[in-house]
């Protein structure tokens, strides 16, 4: 009988012994980030040592979605195949409209690819924070995120009520249409996107003309870093809309998911409780 336990005893001990082993044979990957988006979620789920270098748009105010202090903390590349080789990440990291001879070239170096798109809605964006979490060998600080993202669309919801039409107006008269996330939030924080009911889709174009002749309840300018927010907003034409509420939206709460969802929907909040 003690012979037994003395055997299952050293079976047990050989096991503790081998998890470690099997941990150091598989050490978490290192990755290189071609997309703004994600980097933003990297940047928070990943190792910073696992971050070799992040897009290029993120260390620029003007297409950063991530605090440039901290985008500033990695490498950064132009997206060139050589820069990547020359950093030999276990895996690549980008967008889906990586260029058809990137890809190939990447294949072709043996470097691993993959291909995030544009998330369109909430669960979407938390699905893709799972999905990076868990390449970069981290899933558990992706349900971090994605609680945080769960508090904030909890705190936000717009309470009952008509929706108030609004319109995301960016630099140069551009407009935010249906099947976007930003228009998905709106919903969610008791908006309507007018733009849409115009007829017009993502990125169409609105004139200061056609804006004035059936403005909405609300006008979100987000212009760029050189002040084209300001201009949208303080053009003398638009002061005579007195029932129009006109509030700069950071044009960084547009483009990207993740950690950019609860900024945008604090600022929707806000946006909300000064119409109402």
């Amino acid at each position: 009988m003690v012979k037994g336990w003395g055997s299952l005893l050293a079976l047990v001990l050989a096991g503790c012994t081998a998890a470690p082993a099997r941990e150091a044979a598989s050490p978490l990957p290192t990755i290189v980030s071609l997309n703004p988006c994600t980097d933003a979620i990297l940047a928070e789920v990943a190792d910073p040592a696992q971050l070799l270098a992040i897009s290029h748009y993120s260390q620029d105010p003007a297409g950063s979605s991530m605090d440039l202090a901290k985008a500033r903390q990695f490498g950064a590349t132009g997206g060139s195949v050589e820069e990547v080789l020359a950093l030999k990440p276990d895996l690549v990291i980008d967008g889906n409209f990586t260029p058809p001879a990137t890809r190939a070239a990447l294949e072709r170096l043996g470097l691993k690819l993959e291909q995030i798109p544009i998330a369109a809605t909430v669960p979407d964006s938390m699905a893709q924070v799972r999905r990076l979490a868990a390449l970069a060998g981290h899933p558990e600080r992706g349900e971090v995120l994605v609680r945080r993202i769960e508090a904030a669309l909890s705190s936000s919801k717009a309470p009952g009520g008509t929706p108030i039409p609004a319109i995301v107006w960016q630099g140069g008269g551009i407009v935010a249409g249906e099947g976007t996330l930003i228009t998905a939030l709106l919903t969610h924080t008791g908006f309507t996107n007018a733009a849409a009911a115009r007829g017009l889709a993502q990125a169409s174009h609105l004139p200061l003309e056609a804006m004035l002749a059936r403005p909405p309840r609300v006008i979100l300018a987000a212009g760029n870093s050189h002040g084209e927010e300001d201009r949208l907003l303080s053009h003398p034409a638009l002061a005579g809309l007195k029932g129009t509420t006109r509030a700069p939206l950071e044009p960084a709460l547009l483009w990207c998911g993740g950690p950019t969802i609860p900024k945008t929907l604090a600022r929707l909040a806000d946006v909300r409780r000064q119409v109402q």
